[in-house]
């Protein structure tokens, strides 16, 4: 699957990783101390939320819909499972600009339910890096990569052939989701929950980026 990939993938599964990890990070250094790009954590606070907490359990339980709701958009857009030019990459990528756009000053007028739009905006991309790669990528969260990459190592010390454009992939997503966190740690420090517009704007620029690629490509 990964050697039929064309080469500037890895470019892009490093930037989305970058832009979940700026957005994963945001969500945890704001007010409600919620992560966005993921799930596990957040059903397990809704499981325990359930039992004391009923407003906190509903606001829980709306961010899980809404990384449903947002997957669901990708699914809709999107049909097959390559990667292929001329399909709606840089129309979902839009989208997800203008779901953190609206979220950040959502939550920037202190509507904590904003956060379901950067909730919606990381399921859109976690269901197009997964459409794109063949249910392969995560690019909103590394627990898949980490257990696919151990497994990986696991088969190559005892003889296996060790796929290195696959490594190579998963660590540019590792680095970039890293790094993505270092960086939305130095813009909350400047910008509070508007930070939000930075990782935006990235959306924006590689949909543009990736509309004339296309268009000059086909």
């Amino acid at each position: 699957m990964f050697t039929k990939l064309p080469q500037w993938v890895e470019y892009g599964a490093f930037a989305l990783a970058f832009i979940a990890g700026i957005v994963n990070a945001v969500g945890l250094l704001g007010f409600e101390h919620q992560a966005i790009s993921h799930l596990s954590g957040s059903v397990t606070l809704l499981g325990i939320k359930l039992m004391n907490s009923t407003s906190a359990a509903l606001l829980l339980m709306s961010i899980v819909l809404s990384f449903m709701l947002g997957s669901a958009l990708s699914g809709f857009l999107l049909t097959g499972g390559s990667l292929k030019l001329g399909r709606h990459y840089d129309t979902l990528l839009f989208i997800e600009g203008l779901l953190l756009l609206l979220s950040a000053y959502l939550l920037d007028q202190s509507y904590v339910y904003g956060i379901t739009l950067a909730s919606a905006a990381c399921g859109l991309q976690n269901a197009l890096a997964t459409n794109y790669s063949g249910a392969v990528v995560r690019t909103t969260h590394l627990t898949g990569i980490f257990t696919d990459l151990g497994l990986m190592i696991g088969k190559a010390l005892k003889g296996e052939t060790f796929d290195s454009r696959k490594g190579v992939m998963f660590l540019l997503i590792i680095i970039g989701f890293l790094f993505g966190g270092i960086t939305g740690f130095i813009l909350f420090e400047y910008y509070s929950i508007l930070a939000l517009v930075v990782p935006a704007l990235a959306c924006f620029v590689l949909s543009i980026t990736y509309r004339v690629y296309r268009v000059r490509t086909l």
